[in-house]
């Protein structure tokens, strides 16, 4: 069975609760980029694995046992006597898009890279068809911890693991740009599949076209998401670009619609669709996800599922 690590943090997340415009009332829930991907992965039917962590409080049994509820593998979660998970808060405005506040200075997630347990997790990620982790990821670790695990996705892709760099792009989880343009530019080099967006990209690189951001990447295979609810698709043998079927219901929270749409892509990927078609899975889901509150959509909720082609995006032979 192919198998699936998604790395990353998750943290408690706060969200505005129907009728608490006025009142300041929240409902308190959890997610992060890589582990939203990892919910929805899970949810489509792929075997996958959470990699951070988390401290030995309360929160974070809820937050592991919620992972578990949702099939998805907590084997690589470490966990750390002391210390908590980081916090967010989403503010959104009358049109769904979002605005966060972050306290996450001293997360459990932040030490991932520089535990007695790393070199067992940096190790095992050669056991795995594909390993998913974004920008943020990247963001939260120290220059060595960077390198270290860029190091381990190196030797792992030499046994046939897959490496999938989503440029999810937060500016203030960055020291200054010119650090992070290397980090990108590294990330860009090792992975197999980039899932990018002019939104993330832009602040990164200001004044480049569409045509110039998608040069820039030199990964086998790209999906841009534009400002239009369109991709464009770069990989072996073809290009194209793909639009997003008109969404019929108010746009409530964009809150994890990126995370959503990898989970979808690579989903079909894995499943042996083509890019095209795994990037129609990817719109569809995240025109699902941005109708509801919070990340995590409810299960009810879930599109329902295409049946793809048999799979032949697998891990190489050794």
């Amino acid at each position: 069975m192919t198998r699936v690590a998604c790395i990353g943090e998750c943290m408690i997340e706060l969200r505005q609760a129907q009728g608490g415009q006025n009142g300041g009332l929240y409902s308190r829930g959890y997610g992060g980029d890589t582990l939203n991907t990892a919910v929805y992965l899970s949810r489509l039917g792929v075997d996958v694995d959470y990699i951070t962590a988390l401290g030995d409080d309360a929160l974070s049994d809820e937050m592991v046992a919620g992972w578990a509820a949702e099939g998805i593998g907590i084997k690589r979660v470490v966990r750390l006597p002391g210390k908590l998970p980081g916090l967010y808060l989403i503010q959104t405005d009358d049109k769904g898009e979002r605005r966060f506040f972050h306290w996450r200075d001293s997360a459990a997630a932040r030490s991932l890279m520089d535990l007695p347990e790393t070199d067992d997790i940096l190790n095992s990620l050669a056991t795995y068809d594909l390993v998913y982790l974004s920008a943020i990821t990247l963001s939260i670790f120290s220059d060595d911890g960077r390198t270290r695990l860029m190091a381990a996705l190196r030797r792992a892709r030499l046994l046939g693991t897959r490496f999938v760099f989503d440029t999810n792009f937060r500016a203030r989880g960055w020291p200054d740009l010119a650090i992070a343009r290397n980090v990108f530019s590294s990330a860009f080099e090792g992975a197999d599949i980039v899932l990018a967006s002019t939104e993330d990209l832009a602040p990164l690189y200001p004044g480049e076209s569409n045509t110039a951001l998608l040069a820039g990447i030199s990964s086998p295979e790209v999906v841009l998401k534009l400002s239009d609810p369109a991709c464009v698709l770069r990989y072996a043998g073809g290009s194209g670009e793909v639009k997003a079927e008109p969404l019929t219901k108010p746009v409530v929270d964009t809150t994890a619609a990126g995370d959503s749409f990898a989970a979808a892509y690579l989903a079909g990927r894995l499943d042996g669709a083509s890019p095209e078609q795994a990037a129609r899975a990817g719109h569809r889901l995240a025109g699902v996800v941005v109708c509801y509150p919070g990340a995590i959509i409810p299960r009810y909720a879930m599109p329902p599922k295409r049946a793809q082609r048999p799979t032949t995006f697998r891990k190489a032979s050794q």
